[in-house]
């Protein structure tokens, strides 16, 4: 018999996933980035798209391909991504003067605005995860996960 829609799920065993610190990372993640999406909703803005206007921020003139690789993005998905930004006014192509298949992507004076608004939406988020977290614990996840980056 299932549990009406309105009543919370019960807490079940999670057999040997409570012991995986993947699957813990994982959920943290999704904690995370649910708790991201949310607070970004209001600017349109996904965490993805969030992170390529700042990558692009902090490196001028990067390309897609650099871009794909450092944030681990399929280079499809990305190009998709990038053609939203640029429609929307906050990133613009240059044609690569050195390589000729490659654009230079740069912020444009809206993409630049809407990062600077964005920005302290995020700090609000590190700092909900930090409080959650406590903040020995949260310096300490940092320093450990740096390995990934």
């Amino acid at each position: 018999m299932r549990a009406p829609a309105d009543t919370p799920p019960e807490r079940i065993a999670l057999g040997d996933l409570s012991d995986i610190l993947g699957y813990r990372l994982r959920r943290a993640q999704l904690w995370v980035f649910k708790d991201v999406n949310r607070r970004l909703a209001r600017f349109d803005l996904s965490p993805a798209q969030f992170s390529v206007l700042t990558v692009i921020a902090a490196n001028p003139g990067i390309n897609q391909l650099t871009i794909a690789s450092a944030l681990d993005i399929e280079r499809a998905g990305l190009g998709r991504l990038v053609d939203r930004l640029t429609q929307q006014g906050l990133v613009t192509r240059i044609a690569s003067l050195v390589h000729r298949r490659y654009y230079a992507l740069h912020l444009t004076a809206a993409g630049r605005k809407l990062l600077d608004r964005v920005r302290p939406v995020i700090a609000e988020a590190e700092k909900a995860l930090a409080e959650r977290l406590g903040p020995s614990a949260h310096k300490a996840l940092l320093r450990a996960l740096s390995i990934f980056l």
